[in-house]
């Protein structure tokens, strides 16, 4: 099981400021010594030295995260921008992908506003499963793609199309994907996928709650001992309180949550679109401060990045 990530940020897309870029390249020189720029391998060791929010962007694009469950088939959670970048990267592929399983969370603009751009979805040899327990779903599509919103039907794509409302969990060979309600304005679902040996959760657009801590069958069957959850934690504690009711959660919780269900790995997703990656950095290393305050042991904390690639 193969996860990657095309779109990280959520509400609307953050492409960096020529400012921000400015300031990394300022915070940088003002590192660098003679010494650094002697040799090759003096440059190296400058640059693996430097802060992550320095060498390295997070990204801009909003939320597409894909798993690849076989060399021509991908499941792909969410149509934020971020799928643009998946459908390019998917050109460069031999054998190219002719399958796309596309599942929504929920479909505020931000995880749907790629689709249009999508551009294997232009291509008559693919095949895309559009699949959501919302029964609009079909229509929620359709109607991003009209007058005035856009100048394109959503007619004028190619790729087979085939529209899925969920009512239960569904499987494609080894994979089950099965989906819970979550705590969001005017719903947002969460999916699991397991291979019969690995579970991996996609939770974003959440503002965790006490019942989703309570440990009863159906919370139990979903959330317990996942391998890797991939959370909403767009929010430090202070703005979670000050945004109460606006459907997101703050770190703190994601990882008390994670501890909760002895969820190994998890992944702070759908960052604010006014953090720049300073800030993000830093709310990674308070995350990271808190399991110690807090003596969580065995979670591994990782902060979602654009062509980041995990293996399961």
């Amino acid at each position: 099981m193969v996860i990657r990530f095309w779109g990280v940020r959520g509400s609307l897309p953050a492409p960096q400021l020529p400012s921000q870029i400015k300031h990394k390249v300022s915070a940088i020189l003002e590192r660098l010594t003679p010494a650094d720029i002697e040799s090759p391998e003096s440059r190296e060791r400058f640059l693996a030295g430097l802060p992550s929010w320095l060498f390295g962007t997070i990204g801009g694009n909003t939320p597409c995260v894909s798993v690849q469950i076989g060399p021509r088939e991908h499941i792909v959670f969410d149509a934020g921008s971020g799928i643009r970048e998946l459908g390019i990267a998917m050109a460069k592929e031999k054998p190219k992908p002719d399958q796309y399983r596309i599942f929504f969370s929920h479909f505020h603009w931000d995880h749907l506003q790629g689709l249009p751009f999508f551009n294997p979805s232009y291509d008559p040899a693919v095949k895309l499963d559009f699949y959501s327990p919302m029964p609009n779903l079909e229509n929620a599509l359709q109607g991003q793609m009209t007058s005035p919103y856009f100048p394109i039907h959503m007619e004028a794509m190619g790729a087979k199309k085939f529209f899925h409302h969920l009512d239960r969990s569904v499987s494609f060979g080894d994979v089950s994907i099965s989906f819970k309600k979550m705590n969001h304005p005017g719903d947002s679902y969460s999916y699991l996928v397991s291979d019969g040996s690995r579970r991996f959760i996609y939770a974003t657009d959440t503002e965790l709650s006490a019942a989703d801590f309570i440990k009863n069958d159906e919370n139990t069957a979903f959330f317990d001992k996942a391998d890797l959850v991939v959370i909403d934690s767009q929010y430090t504690l202070g703005e979670a309180i000050e945004k109460y009711n606006w459907g997101h959660s703050a770190f703190s919780l994601a990882v008390d949550f994670a501890a909760n269900w002895g969820i190994k790995h998890l992944i702070m997703f759908h960052h604010d679109p006014a953090y720049d990656d300073r800030k993000l950095f830093n709310i990674l290393q308070s995350a990271r401060w808190y399991t110690e305050r807090m003596g969580i042991k065995g979670i591994q904390i990782t902060l979602a990045m654009e062509g980041m690639e995990i293996s399961l």
